[in-house]
């Protein structure tokens, strides 16, 4: 399931029930005749329930809908504004469900800023109407509640973005791995047909692995493999990003970048991995295939394959090596 899909799933859920929440509140507050009290629920409920139908609406755009934020405000404010004007009992307990849907439907600070702002002229009404130990009880429990949802919230998301870290990122090198690989490459695609700049990208990958994982075993081959990805991460650019591949190969994304400087990058790091004492199995070299994007490569797929065929392409010619392939043009 996407994250837009997730947060439709979750706001749509969060506004029906405060929604059938608020709606029992109107009702037995109709039956016993609190009629101020019955508007009051009958006016939040038609906002939650506009919440709702503003969800469903927007379900492509749950990322970026500032919609809710104007609907939260609407409820947390027409709460208030009753606390003032109003002395029907337990109305403060109706700030409970608004807590728990602000920190639902908004990014943490936003939910956690508009609760805030719920809190204090509660508790200011709370101790100026109320007896100190009954409003101290009321508040201290609305915080206690502001403070458990912000946590798991904030738990909640840390966890998300730890499962999409790893669902990116190789484990042992701890660069990108090949799924993310694809989409970061289409981005930079359009990027570079949108404002006209040079892209290359280059494919590498250690020479006589097979011989080695023999010699050495596997363990040794994964600890130079994570090594010379830290390695890398030293040669390339700000901008530059770095891919991890089966079988000890690499891919490296170059923003800005035109053939004559994809070739020097190329030829510097071939030249320093050769120069450089790895650990076990001490020498160790690459062969790097290169290319540029032309004006007729739109795909990703292109570019990949006519980086490996590159890189196939210099390993014919021994190890230790680098071939550049150009890229496809489209006559006007």
């Amino acid at each position: 399931m996407t994250e837009t899909r997730l947060r439709t799933w979750t706001h749509s859920a969060g506004y029906l029930l405060a929604t059938l929440f608020i709606a029992s509140l109107a009702g037995q507050n109709l039956r016993y005749g609190f009629y101020d009290l019955f508007y009051l629920a009958s006016g939040m409920a038609i906002l939650t329930a506009a919440g709702l139908i503003y969800t469903i609406i927007n379900r492509r755009h749950q990322l970026a809908a500032p919609g809710h934020l104007i609907i939260l405000s609407g409820l947390n404010s027409g709460l208030v504004a009753a606390l003032i004007t109003m002395d029907g009992p337990g109305i403060s307990h109706w700030a409970m469900p608004l807590l728990v849907l602000n920190l639902l439907i908004l990014p943490l600070r936003q939910g956690l800023g508009l609760s805030l702002l719920l809190l204090a002229p509660i508790g200011v009404i709370l101790f100026l109407k109320h007896p100190a130990s009954d409003a101290m009880a009321i508040t201290t429990g609305l915080l206690i509640l502001l403070t458990v949802t912000a946590l798991y919230t904030w738990h909640y998301g840390h966890m998300a973005q730890s499962a999409e870290d790893l669902a990116i990122t190789d484990p042992i090198t701890g660069a990108h791995n090949a799924r993310f690989l694809d989409e970061t490459l289409q981005k930079e695609i359009s990027r570079a047909i949108a404002t006209g700049h040079p892209l290359s990208v280059i494919h590498l990958g250690l020479d006589y692995v097979d011989e080695a994982r023999d010699l050495h075993g596997e363990d040794a081959i994964q600890s130079v493999f994570r090594d010379m990805t830290q390695h890398l991460f030293g040669l390339i650019r700000a901008g530059d990003t770095l891919y991890t591949l089966d079988n000890a190969e690499f891919f490296l994304v170059l923003p800005f970048t035109p053939e004559e400087g994809v070739r020097v990058i190329a030829e510097r790091i071939r030249r320093n991995i050769a120069e450089h004492h790895w650990p076990v199995v001490g020498k160790a070299t690459v062969s790097l295939g290169c290319t540029t994007r032309g004006n007729g490569d739109t795909r990703t797929d292109t570019l990949r394959k006519r980086a490996r065929q590159a890189l196939e392409e210099a390993r014919k010619r021994g190890a230790d090596s680098a071939w550049f392939s150009p890229g496809e043009t489209i006559e006007a």
